[in-house]
């Protein structure tokens, strides 16, 4: 049974799944990668190229859940979500708000407090 029956109640979850920088790291290079397929699927009209889209976006945040998080990827329980929030992660990360989110979720990121937060 799913423990999380919300996005909102499985994304500080995740983000707590993902506290090593280097685990986030290994995902934005899947994420990227990913994307590249999906556009080059797209550019060349290769369908099978769309096979490798999971593979190139999963292969490397399995292998850092493996190796570096040393857990369980979030995936095998919550398929949909997991996508969702890789991306999410991925957008906050471009856009200068992970550390905000990972505050949120309790990940400590080694950064300094901002100025008017609590210690």
């Amino acid at each position: 049974m799913r423990e999380y029956q919300s996005f909102s109640a499985f994304w500080p979850f995740y983000l707590r799944e993902h506290a090593q920088p280097m685990t986030r790291v290994w995902h934005y290079v899947g994420s990227k990668l990913a994307i590249a397929v999906l556009i080059g699927a797209i550019i060349t009209q290769n369908g099978w190229l769309l096979l490798a889209v999971p593979l190139a976006g999963y292969f490397f945040a399995w292998v850092s859940h493996a190796f570096v998080e040393r857990n369980k990827p979030a995936t095998f329980t919550y398929p949909l979500w997991s996508l969702i929030a890789d991306y999410k992660m991925y957008f906050c990360f471009l856009t200068g708000k992970l550390d905000e989110e990972l505050d949120r979720a309790g990940v400590a990121t080694g950064k300094q407090p901002r100025p008017g937060k609590e210690a």
